[in-house]
């Protein structure tokens, strides 16, 4: 299977001038640093803002003081090592600590840590749990990038799960669609584990995360034909990015070819405020705007996607943002008794997360941790 060349030395991408790569030395010792060369051709490199360029190569803006670790404070969902049991039917394992390559504005930066264990290479605890576990109905397999995995520990996961009988659904965590589409369509053996697992009462889906439409290379398509002749269901997901994704046009091209490939677009996310990533951020209000305006751009199979924020209370939908006041509900929540919760709060200009909309207090209170192993990257 031919693979592209992975890189994790910053000084080996000449295209990057010498005095850069020296600055850039000091970001890559506090954060991990991964591509391979078939993504690094998709950048241009003529171009400075290329949103490539800004999705991998570090900036020194993740140096700022800014945000937390965990900003969802996911160190309260494990219900055992490499578990996490936030939503009632969905359990989440922690398979990888590897992707194909780093997006630099990785919500789980702190999985990349040398002093942070979470991810396991032992599911056996999680996938005991969710055997004993019986309203929980789909699995999550994420990290980390599950796909990274190799296949022979995939199709031992899978065929764990699919023993659990109240286990329908078994997603992905995925961005090797368009990182390395290669692993995907020329391994067969793979391919094989989907076309066995996924059957038409018990799906398996690949959540990617395509987040700009030049992702969407020809070799990506056959990635998600590959996906699609196996049986897999394929969405998207994308947070909305400052200087990657923050235009409307772009957006709305998004939807549009992912609609065309078949990807159901599935969620738009507001950027978490997780250390190292000041310079995506975007105002709640410029997100709701940029959607909106992407999303009367296409049909309605690309309107099927929902913009929301993962707060540690639970997944809040903006619904909308008018004249000050924003607009949100509870698409999913940790305490069952708040979803589908409307509320109704005031939105400051400068308000980029749920937590800085005066009154949010009244709607949820800080979670307390399921279990003692569970540390805080915070």
């Amino acid at each position: 299977m031919a693979q592209p060349k992975y890189i994790v030395d910053i000084e080996k991408i000449t295209q990057i001038p010498k005095e850069e790569r020296e600055k850039l030395k000091e970001i890559t010792n506090k954060f991990v640093f991964r591509v391979n060369d078939y993504y690094l051709n998709l950048i241009n490199w003529d171009d400075p803002n290329d949103p490539i360029r800004k999705l991998v190569i570090p900036n020194e803006g993740e140096l700022n003081e800014y945000g937390r670790w965990d900003a969802s404070d996911e160190y309260t969902n494990y219900v055992v090592p490499g578990c996490q049991h936030k939503y009632k039917t969905t359990a989440l394992l922690i398979v990888s600590e590897v992707c194909g390559a780093y997006c630099r504005f990785c919500f789980r930066k702190r999985l990349f840590r040398s002093d942070v264990k979470e991810a396991m290479s032992d599911v056996t605890p999680g996938i005991e749990y969710i055997a004993q576990t019986p309203e929980i109905n789909n699995v999550l397999l994420t990290g980390g990038d599950s796909l990274i995995l190799a296949t022979k520990k995939i199709r031992y996961i899978v065929e764990r799960l699919r023993a659990i009988d109240h286990v329908k659904i078994i997603r992905f965590g995925s961005k090797l669609p368009v990182f390395n589409p290669m692993r995907i369509y020329e391994d067969q053996e793979l391919l094989d584990v989907f076309r066995q697992y996924s059957t038409p009462e018990k799906r398996i889906y690949v959540m990617a995360h395509v987040n700009h439409p030049r992702e969407i290379t020809e070799e990506a398509r056959k990635a998600f034909q590959a996906l699609h002749d196996a049986g897999v269901i394929v969405v998207n997901q994308t947070p909305v990015l400052k200087g990657i994704n923050d235009d409307p046009e772009v957006l709305a091209e998004l939807l549009n070819k992912l609609s065309w490939a078949g990807v159901t677009p599935y969620y738009f996310f507001v950027n978490r405020p997780v250390a190292g990533n000041s310079d995506f951020v975007l105002t709640l209000e410029e997100v709701y705007r940029i959607v909106e305006q992407a999303k009367a751009r296409t049909s309605g199979l690309g309107k099927r996607v929902r913009l929301v924020m993962s707060h540690t209370s639970g997944k809040i939908e903006i619904l909308a943002i008018e004249n000050g006041k924003a607009y949100l509900k509870y698409h999913q929540a940790r305490d069952d008794s708040q979803y589908g919760k409307f509320m109704v709060l005031d939105c400051p200009k400068d308000a980029t997360w749920f937590d800085d909309l005066p009154g949010n207090e009244q709607y949820w209170q800080k979670p307390v941790k399921k279990i003692k192993q569970a540390v805080s990257a915070n």
